[in-house]
């Protein structure tokens, strides 16, 4: 599960001649995203860069990512599965009903444009952010999009990326994935990993409130998550390992400041795309790293259990 990646950037930087953004911002959230991966770099397939390539932005509102898109479908919020999902019958040559489709905010002329696009396309890419993933379906939007690029391989070659949005999150994915067979939304508690997003998922435990205790590692969900996990966050015992005093260490019962991984400790991290790339500190810091402290945790606890 942690070997070679499925397609790296670089991959995208040369072949890719159609480039769907859905449910992100690149422009503000990733300003060199379009720059060195995707849309003006030549690479081997694509020697004139940005003229030899397609952008399309899916988005709900029109975000300063639209001004460097070729089309722009401007969805209603919460519709992205039923979007998505007429795309796999449009391609699949199946009826679709054209009075659901308007309720997308879309026409169906615009989706079978799109669905016409990706299956003449000689490599295709969506990449797909926060606006999918974290709106109505979640993780069934999630599921829907990987399974429409899985199912336009019958016809071309497409794949799917996640705009990550914060430091090695796809680093904590692959480790999770290696170790347990799953990215995310893992749960131990019958001692042995089990699967299941939307029940497993942090948000979905926090807003249930079906956690006594939460560890977090370098990680802000004070700042970014909806406001019942940060309530709940607030009533129990929260522990914060970070580098910086964050919005979540504020609140927390017990902070503790870390080095800054790849500043001041070495360590490894991943690409969005899961190249690992090795860090080397640059400098030195008063403050333990994240694996020391783990680790002296995880000492007294196991002290505590032989006693």
């Amino acid at each position: 599960m942690g070997g070679k990646p499925a397609c790296t950037l670089g991959e995208v930087k040369n072949r890719a001649d159609l480039i769907i953004y859905w449910g992100g911002n690149p422009a503000e959230c990733h300003p060199r995203h379009f720059t060195k991966y995707t849309l003006t770099p030549k690479g081997k397939f694509t020697p004139n860069g940005r003229k030899d390539r397609t952008m399309v932005l899916v988005d709900i509102r029109e975000t300063p990512s639209a001004r460097a898109a070729d089309i722009f479908l401007q969805i209603r919020p919460g519709r992205d599965f039923e979007v998505l999902t007429a795309l796999r019958a449009i391609i699949k040559d199946q009826p679709v009903d054209p009075e659901r489709v308007a309720q997308t905010g879309l026409t169906l002329d615009q989706l079978r444009d799109l669905a016409g696009r990706m299956k003449r396309a000689r490599f295709g890419v969506m990449f797909f952010g926060m606006g999918l993933t974290m709106t109505r379906g979640k993780y069934m939007n999630s599921s829907a999009i990987l399974t429409l690029a899985a199912e336009l391989n019958a016809f071309t070659k497409f794949i799917a990326m996640p705009m990550r949005g914060h430091g090695n999150v796809t680093g904590a994915d692959t480790v999770l994935r290696w170790t347990t067979g799953y990215p995310f939304g893992v749960c131990f508690n019958r001692g042995y990993p089990r699967y299941n997003p939307g029940e497993f998922s942090t948000i979905d435990l926090l807003v249930r409130g079906d956690v006594d205790a939460v560890l977090v590692v370098g990680a802000d969900p004070a700042a970014t998550m909806p406001q019942p996990a940060i309530e709940h966050l607030k009533r129990v015992p929260t522990i914060v390992l970070d580098p910086k005093v964050s919005t979540t260490m504020r609140i927390a019962r017990v902070g503790i400041l870390t080095a800054a991984t790849g500043i001041s400790a070495g360590g490894t991290v991943y690409r969005m795309d899961e190249v690992p790339i090795p860090l080397r500190p640059a400098l030195r810091s008063p403050y333990p790293t994240d694996e020391e402290v783990l680790r002296r945790i995880r000492q007294t606890l196991a002290a505590r259990t032989d006693e």
